[in-house]
């Protein structure tokens, strides 16, 4: 799977494409088909969406933004993907308004879980779009990358608050309406009826690294991210990355 902008945004992405990418590779081959469909709840503007669909999987994309999903159209042909990206608006709590259930090898949640009223239900929803032997791709934000943020900024009150706070928030003012922990995505995992097939960290150091340093050093991006791919399944790391990704099988497409 070619990279999405190489470059630094490839450090916020880069452990996540190397998870997905394996798993879809399996489901391609258990398949015996050459492209899977694939749903991308909360897609956007088609980050994931679009090279996925460059390389031949057929793409739905659900968003509640008019806005997101005509940059996602955009995107698409630019990208000469159009005719396997769809883009239809809707949420992940009215999901099946818009989408069928059981139609789909795979499934993409990824910045979903931190906006929604009922996280478990969105959780639900995305497996039951799924065939029966499918993947659930679950990217959220990680409760101990911001607290140890906001305490190496010196913000020391906000970081015992966001380590305190029931939905990880460190204040009136922060922006994520909620964070999580790496045991509270497998749980909804699990209490969804799938089986977790990998947990990783992703920006574990990419947030706390000098930009200028990445950028100006010869060969730190690609040290860099080595070094996020490196601490990435370890679970000691899990508690202080950005953000946390959590790979969730079908009882099927685990025995692949």
């Amino acid at each position: 799977m070619s990279d999405p902008s190489r470059p630094r945004a490839s450090l916020r992405t880069a452990v996540v494409w190397d998870v997905l990418r394996d798993a879809l590779d399996r489901r391609v081959k258990a398949t015996g088909r050459d492209s899977l469909d694939v749903l991308d709840t909360g897609g956007g503007s088609g980050k994931f969406a679009v090279p996925l669909a460059r390389l031949g999987h057929h793409v739905t994309v659900v968003d509640p933004s008019p806005n997101a999903l005509f940059a996602l159209e955009r995107r698409a042909a630019e990208a000469e993907v159009a005719h396997r990206v769809k883009g239809v608006q809707g949420d992940a709590h009215g999901l099946f308004d818009v989408v069928e259930r059981g139609g789909y090898d795979a499934v993409l949640c990824h910045g979903v879980l931190e906006y929604v009223d009922d996280p478990a239900e969105s959780v639900r929803n995305a497996v039951a779009a799924l065939r029966s032997e499918g993947v659930l791709s679950l990217l959220a934000a990680g409760l101990g990358g911001a607290v140890l943020a906001r305490a190496l900024a010196g913000h020391f009150s906000e970081a015992r608050q966001a380590l305190e706070d029931p939905d990880g928030r460190w204040g009136a003012g922060d922006p994520m309406p909620r964070r999580f922990t790496a045991e509270r995505l497998t749980a909804l995992v699990e209490g969804a009826g799938l089986r977790v097939g990998a947990v990783h960290g992703v920006r574990v150091f990419a947030d706390l690294v000098p930009g200028v340093l990445v950028d100006t050093e010869p060969g730190a991006l690609d040290a860099l991210l080595k070094l996020e791919a490196a601490a990435a399944e370890l679970p000691a790391f899990h508690s202080v990355a950005t953000q946390l990704h959590v790979l969730g099988e079908t009882a099927g497409a685990a025995e692949v």
